[in-house]
């Protein structure tokens, strides 16, 4: 059962729920700044257990130069989204910012369709529109 993706993908949404409502009530009086560096310290020592309890430390010299770039750029881009996102959850409801935090599900599939060459049914692409639909309509304020 938890060899199987969308068992983790399940388990990854539920853990970004719980993160926006955790996130929503610690930024309530910090800076929005200061609460993205402390969630990234916390996420550091977080991954740095995962790799020494599972024992899949790799050594740095193995990783190829093509590897690195994009895991630098990865990394830079998770970091713009967190500082982003905690900004947003401080000036917005959550219920409102987490919905539109998720219509990179809906930018996934178009850049995975331009720059990975994958491809997308017909019925997968009403599933994007849908997404968006619904991310609009949850932040609508009305």
């Amino acid at each position: 059962m938890f060899l199987s993706w969308p068992v983790w993908a399940l388990l990854s949404a539920g853990f970004a729920a719980l993160t926006a409502i955790f996130a929503k009530v610690g930024v309530e009086n910090v800076n929005s700044d200061f609460a993205t560096f402390v969630r990234t310290i916390v996420i550091l020592l977080a991954a740095g257990l995962m790799v020494h309890v599972t024992g899949n430390w790799q050594e740095p010299a193995s990783v190829s130069a093509r590897s690195w770039v994009f895991l630098v750029l990865s990394g830079l881009a998770t970091g713009a989204s967190w500082i982003c996102y905690f900004r947003a959850l401080k000036l917005g409801d959550a219920a409102r910012v987490a919905p539109i935090d998720k219509l990179s599900v809906v930018f996934v599939a178009v850049f995975a369709v331009l720059f990975l060459g994958e491809r997308l049914s017909l019925l997968n692409w009403l599933g994007v529109v849908m997404i968006a639909l619904g991310a609009v309509l949850i932040a609508y304020r009305g």
